[in-house]
């Protein structure tokens, strides 16, 4: 009774994922809130994300009698309790401490995917014993071979069974805007960052707790453990030069489900169906890296005819929304990955935002399927 007297309570105080956005720059540092909400360049590419999906029109049929939509998924052999999970995000420490927790206990708890990734502030190791069946491991792909096969033999160890791979990031992107904020690897205890600190209490308090962000994953592999010298190792130890032959390799090392994130062109599509992967990311990483490239959206309207029921087809980037979700899979999605959507949650509401971010999402899938006179999802 408490609890539904709370999840009442908060869909009426934050029915949108907007309201959470609202509530979470409030709470955050203005130089974590930059690191979650920026793009790059002139971040066109932003604004061109919403845009393409506010411009996707479904029209609803009616005098269909009662609906009861149902949004259960099955994908890779798992059912799943709604057609999304939770991205990789990282640096999630910088915006709320334990952020992995509370997303990966939240995951579990729901039954949807949760993407931890390479540079997130907690191992898979002390995720373990919180995700229950719904890990998936990002990897953004080292240079040494040696070091590929440890990461991925950790994350099979603790029980992360889906491997997502990288390939949009073929050199770090300057994103601007984080660099007019301060932001720094590690992060400067300047004067600015200390005030920062004082206007907003609740954030200092559980960082003083947990100390400062830390890339716990990857640090056990550089020769030094300031956290200056663990994001070097990072920005030249993991390889933009991905190529084909590479990701060959991972599909010979890895003997679950193989995703491969960030592809945008119908012919890497192709390639990756070819060499056998299990999926494909369509997403350009949250307008993060290149403001010139395609929204998922038109690039998914070009993908989906050479490549539907081939391959996986997920797809992020834009997503903010129960109806966005399900646009995404109007266009020809299999699956939705949303990573800023959940983070406003944590930073908002702490340990009770993800689950709060389901409950919308859910909420709004199912009102916009019944607003469409339909109980099924398009696939």
């Amino acid at each position: 009774m408490a609890y539904d007297k709370k999840r009442t309570a908060l869909l009426n105080r934050y029915p949108a994922i907007e309201d959470l956005a609202k509530k979470a720059r409030a709470r955050i540092p203005h130089v974590a809130w930059e690191y979650l909400q920026t793009g790059t360049g002139q971040e066109t590419l932003v604004n061109r994300n919403r845009k393409a999906f506010d411009e996707i029109i479904l029209t609803p049929q009616f005098c269909k009698g009662p609906l009861q939509p149902k949004i259960e998924t099955n994908l890779f052999g798992k059912t799943y309790a709604a057609p999304f999970g939770i991205a990789p995000v990282g640096l999630t420490g910088l915006m709320w401490p334990r952020a992995e927790i509370h997303l990966a206990k939240a995951a579990a708890r729901n039954n949807i995917p949760f993407t931890l990734s390479t540079v997130a502030t907690e191992t898979p190791e002390t995720l373990s014993p919180y995700i229950g069946e719904q890990g998936w491991f990002q990897l953004y792909p080292p240079r040494d071979v040696d070091l590929r096969k440890k990461l991925l033999v950790r994350a099979k160890q603790s029980g992360f069974h889906t491997l997502v791979v990288t390939a949009d990031v073929p050199m770090p992107s300057r994103r601007e805007r984080t660099k007019r904020a301060g932001l720094s690897t590690p992060p400067k205890i300047t004067p600015r960052f200390i005030w920062q600190g004082i206007i907003h209490p609740t954030w200092s308090w559980y960082t003083l707790k947990n100390g400062l962000p830390r890339l716990r994953t990857v640090e056990t592999y550089s020769e030094f453990d300031t956290m200056k010298s663990v994001g070097e190792f990072v920005r030249h130890g993991f390889r933009g030069d991905m190529s084909w032959d590479y990701c060959k390799a991972l599909r010979e090392e890895w003997d679950g489900p193989i995703v491969i994130k960030g592809l945008l062109h119908p012919s890497d599509v192709l390639k990756a169906i070819e060499i056998g992967m299990d999926g494909v990311v369509i997403s350009n990483h949250g307008a993060r890296q290149f403001d010139a490239a395609p929204t998922s959206v038109e690039a998914m309207k070009q993908i989906v005819p050479v490549a539907k029921g081939k391959i996986k087809l997920i797809m992020d980037s834009g997503i903010r929304s129960g109806l966005d979700v399900l646009r995404a899979m109007h266009l020809g999605a299999d699956f939705v990955l949303l990573g800023r959507a959940f983070m406003y949650g944590v930073c908002a509401l702490d340990k009770y935002g993800p689950d709060h971010v389901f409950e919308i999402l859910t909420d709004e899938l199912r009102n916009s399927m019944v607003q469409m006179g339909i109980e099924e999802l398009p696939m």
